[in-house]
Order: C-alpha cells, then structure tokens, then sequence
C-alpha cells in the first residue's frame, strides 16, 4: 500500500476544515447581528399585528352600528325610487303575449341563466337592472363563466328602463333592431 495515496487526500481534508473554520469564525464575528436583526423585525411585525386587530375591531363595531341604522336607510331608498304600476294589459298588446312583472328575460339578450345570475346577485327588477351600470353586469356575467362572459350588457340597462316605465312599443322598436343585446 503506498502511504502517499492516503496522506495527500488526508492532508487536503484537513486543511480544507481549518480554513471552513476560520472562515467561518471571520465572517460570524462574534456579534449575534443577524439574530438581533430578526428578532427586531418579529417584534415590529407582532407589534403591526396588533394594530391591524385592533382596526379589525373598530371597523366591526362600526358595522354593527352602521346595520342597526340600514333599516332605516333601505326603506328611505325605496322610497325615494320612483314607483311606476306595471300595465301588463299594455305589453300584451305590444308583444303579442303575456308580460310578467320584473321579467328580465323581456330585455333582448338575457335568458333563463343570465336572469338567474341576475337574481343571485341581487337584480331581481327591471328599475334594479336599470340602475345597475355596464360593468357591474359585465362583472356577474363574468363570474358566470366563459359561457357568460362573451354576452355584451350594454343596452341591457335601457332596455330594462323601457320596460320598467311601461314604454312597450318603443321598447319593441329598439329591440327589433338588436342582435343578442348588442346594437
């Protein structure tokens, strides 16, 4: 056995632990500095915490006050909508069938699904649909899926209008010149 072969590998360990070492020692320095670092940035990050909790709170109680008050305001606001009485007589006659009342599906473009989208989130009347603006419908169409999200809502608002004011024959008019909802 030659004792090079084996020396020479030995050596080359030892050496190579002695300088990890020292390099190690030199970098470290001694000083907890990165430690120190972290354990500040954990305090500042507990301290945050604890203001956004207490925001949390705050904002939940002004909630809580703010719905016992909602009563109030909802039936201000439907108040201050105007009524108009549904003439189904009238529509009958216009289109030829019978017209139920808040029937979104009377606006060209909307069908079964996109009516029952509709109501999920909340449209359930032609005066709701009516104030309701291009995005925000564009928006739930989207959230219907990529079957939805391709319908173009922007006359629908109009439309629904139209019928709300019990304006039929222009409302019939307009429509017969539409494709889908889309001028």
């Amino acid at each position: 056995m030659n004792i090079p072969c084996i020396l020479i590998p030995a050596l080359v360990g030892l050496i190579c632990g002695i300088l990890g070492y020292l390099l190690g020692k030199m970098n470290s320095k001694g000083d907890d500095s990165l430690a120190l670092s972290l354990q500040a940035d954990l305090d500042a990050c507990k301290a945050n915490t604890r203001n956004l909790t207490a925001k949390i709170a705050s904002l939940e109680a002004d909630l809580a006050a703010k719905a016992k008050i909602a009563p109030s305001v909802q039936s201000f606001a439907a108040a201050a909508a105007p009524t108009i009485l549904f003439d189904s007589a009238l529509a009958a006659t216009v289109y030829g069938k019978k017209i139920k009342e808040n029937d979104l599906k009377i606006v060209e473009g909307i069908g079964p699904k996109i009516e029952a989208l509709f109501n999920d989130a909340g449209i359930k009347t032609w005066y709701e649909l009516s104030q309701a603006s291009t995005e925000k419908l564009q928006s739930i169409l989207d959230g219907g899926g990529e079957n939805y999200a391709i319908h173009n809502p922007g006359t629908w608002a109009k439309q629904a209008l139209l019928a709300y004011e019990g304006k039929w024959q222009e409302l019939k008019d307009w429509q017969e010149g539409l494709l889908g909802g889309k001028e």
